[in-house]
């Protein structure tokens, strides 16, 4: 494994374009805009990919996105492309161990693209081809597409890519807000001084939202943490990539089982200059009795780690992704948790967003803050997305 550590962008007070974010997203958009020369610097207030980035299940199979077909065609190259690993592996099963779920694979064919191949597996098949899960087996499928990488790779790969290529990544930088001149951005503020920019491109996760709010412009979301846990290693099975009874994940390539899903932990507020507390909550037990529910052949196993990352969560849970009209030189990624897989596709968009002022392989109207007009300003009560009330304890 290649341990060289990243350089430092160095001191220059201004670039062509300034990305703020330094996960997957922003680095994918560095990564683009690099190789076709532009001069580019990414500011990140801690290490990149050290969120939600590099903490996660690592699936790249979102068939429901505008971008599905751009991620198809990048991921199988990015190694190539990019002249780092990222543990790609193509394919994906999913399995319900739920009797009431036992027709499912119908109603996910009817969701997914054509020209796209999905194998309907009984019980015994899939318990061959996924030698871990086990008589609680229904239904399963195949997705013959999509896949999964691993995010701490491949942050460090798409980081590692677009320094190759002139970008300068400025980690421990934090941002605090966007100077705006005659209705265009003109550069941030941030911990170590003001840095101009000929165009800006907001990929902060759950800052985004704080930082187009010092320019007036709303960004509906809710911060959260999001937790996975990794088991010790076990035997390597034919696939890797399985989800089921509401999990994602993967099974590395040393064995561990990494997984996640379902509940998060909310948060009110995420600071501009500094992470949030994220010590281990009772997500834990959660996902360890599902992992041993879908997987029981690997409920023995000891859970010897745990990740968080906090992410951002739009009221639809699509992301935004949109060159703003004023100002116009202000581009916005919040990918809403399902950066990663996207990430090759979402990087292009956005250059050719900076550069072209359109995508050029897909329509991302759908993905603009327009539809957020009317929006209840009590949604995320509504949705239950607040983080729980203390306990009052009453005096007897």
């Amino acid at each position: 494994m290649d341990t060289r550590p990243l350089a430092n962008g160095g001191e220059a007070k201004g670039a062509s374009v300034v990305i703020v974010g330094g996960g997957v997203t922003g680095l994918s958009a560095a990564w683009w805009l690099a190789r076709d020369g532009v001069d580019v610097t990414v500011l990140e207030k801690g290490i990149v990919g050290f969120e939600a980035s590099g903490r996660n299940g690592g699936g790249c199979t979102h068939y429901q996105s505008p971008l599905f077909h751009e991620e198809q065609r990048l991921w199988p190259q990015m190694d190539e492309l990019l002249g780092y690993p990222t543990e790609f592996q193509k394919t994906r099963i999913v399995f319900q161990i739920d009797p009431a779920k036992e027709d499912f694979a119908e109603g996910l064919r009817m969701r997914i693209p054509a020209g796209y191949e999905l194998e309907k597996l009984g019980p015994g098949e899939v318990r061959r081809r996924v030698p871990l899960a086990g008589d609680n087996v229904v239904a399963g499928v195949h997705l013959h597409f999509g896949g999964h990488a691993n995010p701490q790779r491949t942050s460090q790969a798409y980081a590692w890519a677009a320094q190759d290529h002139g970008a300068r990544i400025r980690q421990h930088v934090a941002v605090t807000g966007v100077v705006t001149n005659g209705g265009r951005a003109v550069a941030v503020e941030t911990s170590e001084g003001r840095i101009a920019c000929d165009h800006l491109v907001l990929a902060a996760g759950p800052l985004t939202g704080k930082l187009l709010a010092t320019m007036g412009i709303d960004l509906p979301m809710a911060p959260a943490r999001a937790e996975m846990i990794v088991t010790e290693p076990l035997p390597l099975m034919p696939l890797t990539g399985v989800d089921g009874n509401g999990m994602y994940g993967r099974q590395t390539l040393r064995g561990n089982l990494a997984y996640g899903g379902g509940w998060h932990e909310w948060y009110d507020d995420v600071p501009l200059d500094s992470a949030p507390p994220r010590p281990s909550g009772t997500a834990l037990r959660g996902l360890a009795k599902r992992v041993a529910e879908l997987l029981p052949k690997a409920a023995h196993a000891r859970v010897i780690r745990s990740w968080s990352g906090v992410i951002e969560n739009t009221p639809d849970g699509r992301p935004v992704i949109e060159r703003l009209t004023a100002p116009d030189n202000v581009t916005v990624a919040t990918m809403s948790s399902v950066g990663f897989g996207l990430s090759p596709a979402t990087g292009h968009a956005l250059r050719d967003l900076v550069i072209d002022g359109k995508p050029s392989f897909c329509d991302l109207a759908k993905l603009s803050l327009a539809r957020f007009e009317g929006l209840d300003p009590n949604w995320r009560e509504t949705l239950g997305w607040v983080p729980p009330k203390p306990a009052v304890l009453e005096m007897q």
